[in-house]
């Protein structure tokens, strides 16, 4: 994006302050097209004030477990509004990520059994 509105602009330090992400992150969601930046004549990166909305929103998704790839195939009302619900057109991913996060918890579950196990015994059960 090449242009931002005439609203205060502000730099990622700020923004970084404002939100809590870190300037890293930022830069990463930036570079992923998850936020618009322009360039000042320093050279710094510089945000619209939307952008305290979108990063609160993305650390959001991210928290929940979403990953970055799954939020830039959301629609825009998404990451333009903190707290947005959720819209129809994901509701596919949310439930492929709730498995996945499901699965993950089974996986735990099986190792933590198997180290109680370990730890009772004294020795390493066999793989089952």
């Amino acid at each position: 994006m090449n242009s931002l509105p005439s609203h205060r602009l502000l730099t990622i330090g700020a923004l970084s302050k404002l939100t809590g992400a870190s300037v890293r992150s930022i830069r990463h969601y930036d570079a992923h097209g998850l936020l618009a930046s322009v360039r000042a004549s320093n050279g710094y990166r510089m945000f619209a004030d939307k952008a305290i909305a979108q990063v609160r929103q993305i650390q959001r998704m991210i928290a929940t477990g979403f990953t970055i790839d799954d939020i830039r195939s959301f629609p825009d009302c998404m990451l333009l509004i903190e707290g947005a619900r959720s819209c129809d057109q994901i509701s596919d991913v949310q439930r492929k990520r709730l498995d996945a996060i499901e699965r993950e918890i089974a996986e735990l579950e099986r190792r933590r059994a198997r180290l109680l196990k370990t730890l009772s015994e004294g020795t390493v059960p066999p793989v089952e």
